[in-house]
């Protein structure tokens, strides 16, 4: 079972229901200072507020219609991970987002957009 996930229950949730509601907003109240994003094979380390108008730029163009987590993982008090299926109006992505322990809180640091 992962136990993981019931003390960091907060951060990880927030994030799958940002990407669910297509929420740049909320998405990057959780990255981290610096953010690896990968867009369809591109993939390029951002700072917080370039990383926010990409994701703007990205919802905006791509209306999500469902996301659904297929794997999630990490380790105990560690990093987590959550894989998933992404249906937008512009196609479907297999979508990874990696959250990272920085101090008593959890940082998103890298977000995957691939096409299916």
């Amino acid at each position: 079972m992962f136990t993981a996930f019931t003390l960091m229950a907060g951060p990880f949730e927030d994030v799958i229901s940002a990407i669910k509601q297509g929420d740049a907003g909320n998405l990057s109240k959780h990255l981290d200072n610096t953010v690896e994003i990968n867009m369809l094979g591109k993939s390029s380390s951002y700072s917080r507020a370039q990383a926010e108008i990409i994701l703007k730029d990205f919802f905006g163009k791509n209306n999500v219609k469902s996301f659904e987590i297929i794997h999630k993982g990490g380790q105990e008090g560690g990093s987590q991970f959550g894989i998933g299926n992404l249906v937008t109006s512009g196609g479907n992505f297999r979508t990874s987002f990696f959250l990272q322990k920085k101090g008593s809180t959890f940082v998103l640091n890298e977000l995957r957009f691939e096409n299916k």
